[in-house]
């Protein structure tokens, strides 16, 4: 495979992002090539490392996580280890769905779901405990409008 995905590789990508439990044979009708090919292009594009891996979505409400929230988190020190200090620490919470490392005033970003509002707090006081956290501000959200786990590939033209 070459540096950059070819028109066929960016239609499979487009189609296992849609649905990534089809078989091999409806995923090459759907790109216009047979099968052989197909799952060759498949592990190429696996071994590249532009598919990351395959799982399902759950519904995260349909599972008893009524809360979904943000914290965001600053800490008294950017030196790297207490970065990878924090890291470490939130791989470690199971209600944290997301970490993402900030640049401002804000160092950590956090999703997290959680059964309840006493459970989200408990957690909370286990960030604000954490080594090296200054603050944390929270905020809880009412509503989701858009969730798009799928990274465009049309280089995000609107059609």
């Amino acid at each position: 495979m070459s540096d950059r995905p070819d028109s066929i590789d960016r239609k499979i990508l487009k189609e296992l992002q849609d649905d990534g439990r089809m078989s091999n044979v409806e995923l090459a009708r759907r790109v216009g090539i047979s099968p052989p090919p197909c799952l060759r292009r498949v592990r190429a594009l696996e071994r590249a490392g532009l598919i990351a891996g395959y799982r399902a979505l759950l519904d995260a409400k349909a599972l008893g996580y009524e809360v979904t929230a943000f914290a965001m988190v600053h800490l008294s020190s950017q030196a790297e280890p207490d970065l990878a200090a924090f890291e470490a620490f939130v791989r470690g919470q199971p209600l944290v769905r997301e970490c993402w490392m900030l640049s401002g005033e804000i160092d950590f970003l956090l999703k997290c779901v959680a059964p309840n509002l006493a459970a989200f707090q408990a957690l909370v006081a286990e960030l604000t405990a954490a080594p090296n956290v200054r603050n944390v501000k929270t905020s809880l959200t009412l509503r989701n409008s858009k969730d798009a786990p799928a990274v465009p590939l049309d280089g995000g033209r609107v059609s």
